[in-house]
């Protein structure tokens, strides 16, 4: 069956989701790719529609197991016509949990059919310098069996079959895990070199940063993301001592042993 376009749709405040995602498509091929970056707040306002000759894949990373909530009204928002569907979650090595079985589960019950699933790695939010998690993931290893999984799935669709497409059993449980209280938590300190360049308030997914005064974050919209850490161009803003730190600490004792992408279909 030929496809007219691949709609690439990611949530990826700090780069990880977006990278595999690309790169998946570009092992698809398909030349004419749209892109949904729901990682700015107007794009997760916006329906998005797949017909049944065009390719969805949506890329997310794992919030403490789960989808992170922040995009469950979004996902509400996709609306497929038998569309076949890539599903893809990137957590940071410790395990995906329940999250692909989610996300699979929301795409299916909004018309597409899922033909392939995939979980790969990707540094984890709250890795330091001082304490890194799978830092620099996706590495070029990844992102090299992520264009392979990409050619995977393009022989795959050469027989897609929407009347006879089977479903693809992947890890999780439901009901699924309790994702934690959403407490505010005061954890990012900015220091006084800061030039208020606004670049942390320009890539915030939530908009939780002053764009007049970027020191100032709003702690009750905060996902803890850290995107305003890892990219702050003076490295001024980091991780307070505290519950976060702490964290990050134990992942980086635990989780030494590097895991693999783990692709499903």
């Amino acid at each position: 069956m030929n496809f007219k376009s691949t709609k690439l749709a990611f949530f990826s405040p700090t780069g990880t989701s977006s990278a595999i995602a690309s790169a998946v498509a570009k092992g698809i091929g398909i030349k004419k790719i749209e892109i949904f970056d729901a990682t700015r707040p107007e794009i997760r306002k916006k329906p998005l529609k797949t017909a049944a000759d065009e390719l969805l894949v949506v890329a997310v990373p794992v919030y403490a197991g789960r989808l992170p909530g922040v995009l469950d009204d979004w996902l509400e928002l996709i609306k497929a016509e038998k569309s076949p569907a890539v599903c893809i979650t990137l957590y940071g090595n410790r395990d995906f949990d329940d999250a692909l079985l989610e996300l699979k589960e929301k795409i299916k019950e909004n018309g597409a059919l899922p033909v392939a699933c995939a979980a790969f790695i990707g540094e984890h939010s709250f890795s330091t310098a001082e304490f890194p998690v799978a830092v620099n993931r996706p590495d070029e290893s990844d992102l090299a069996k992520a264009a392979e999984f990409g050619n995977q799935i393009k022989e795959k669709l050469e027989s897609f079959d929407p009347s006879s497409c089977s479903d693809i059993s992947v890890p999780g449980n439901t009901p699924y895990k309790e994702r934690p209280p959403k407490a505010p938590l005061d954890f990012i300190a900015v220091n006084d070199d800061c030039i208020k360049c606004g670049v942390c308030a320009d890539i915030c997914p939530v908009e939780a940063i002053s764009k007049e005064n970027p020191s100032e974050t709003d702690i009750n919209k905060c996902i803890r993301c850290c995107a305003c850490i890892k990219e702050c161009p003076e490295n001024v803003r980091s991780i307070k001592e505290g519950p976060i730190l702490d964290i990050s600490k134990r992942l980086n004792t635990n989780l030494k042993e590097r895991k693999e992408p783990v692709f499903f279909f």
